[in-house]
């Protein structure tokens, strides 16, 4: 099986607001059910489990009642997220172990949260790729020039755009793979990889790349939400003059 697996468990004390950033409004929808919906728009997805702070369980349950149809509800799971991110994986997977057993056929495409705008192409595309590769990161290529630098004063290198990506999400993995790779980490490790697809890499695991999109955005910041806002405006102005 197939699941579909959201991270926002985080508190979003970095934006400043009185409520987790996923929360927030867009376009007359809190951020986190425009990520959802886009998942749950995906039929492949059977099942869709959301680790969320465990203070805001209920409020994200009120949620999926008042924006989700009734019929959809049913696939929408919500579990307790852990204090990193690596965390709320793990703890998503062990209730997805509790709801289905253990396979080595089971694999997650999981999601930030606050990235709402992740497209059917990108979903489509790590499933195909997660059921060959076992691990799959998203990635657009790096426009800026990165540099280098441990005291942030100084530059150390400035490695070759050509060789250079950004990250996204999805992140996709064979269930039980992650799982014994993580279980395998010292305490130590846990604490410095918070990267899922890091943890891999440490291991030696291949990490297949899907093309990203740059509308994937990760909201974290208040000029992040602006710019959410704006694309959402122009996508209704598009869809209005199609």
């Amino acid at each position: 099986m197939i699941f579909g697996v959201i991270v926002a468990g985080g508190s979003g004390l970095r934006f400043g607001a009185d409520m987790p950033k996923q929360f927030l409004d867009l376009a007359g929808c809190p951020i986190i059910m425009h990520t959802i919906k886009a998942f749950a728009d995906c039929q492949k997805l059977e099942n869709i489990y959301v680790g969320v702070h465990p203070e805001w369980v209920e409020h994200m349950k009120n949620l999926v009642s008042e924006y989700m149809p009734q019929e959809e509800q049913k696939r929408i799971h919500l579990v307790p997220g852990g204090r990193e991110r690596n965390d709320t994986i793990m703890n998503i997977i062990e209730e997805i172990e509790k709801d289905f057993g253990t396979n080595e056929e089971h694999y997650i495409i999981t999601q930030d949260g606050v990235r709402p705008f992740v497209s059917q192409r990108l979903i489509e595309a790590h499933i195909e790729a997660v059921l060959k590769y076992d691990a799959v990161d998203t990635a657009i290529p790096a426009v800026d020039t990165i540099i280098v630098s441990e005291d942030g004063e100084v530059i150390d290198d400035i490695p070759e755009r050509k060789y250079l990506y950004q990250s996204q999400t999805p992140q996709s993995f064979r269930m039980d793979l992650l799982k014994n790779l993580y279980g395998a980490l010292t305490p130590e490790e846990k604490g410095k990889l918070t990267d899922a697809c890091k943890i891999c890499t440490v291991h030696q695991v291949p990490v297949h790349i899907v093309e990203g999109e740059t509308s994937n955005i990760k909201i974290t910041t208040a000029i992040d939400l602006k710019i959410a806002q704006a694309i959402t405006e122009k996508h209704k102005i598009d869809t209005k003059n199609s």
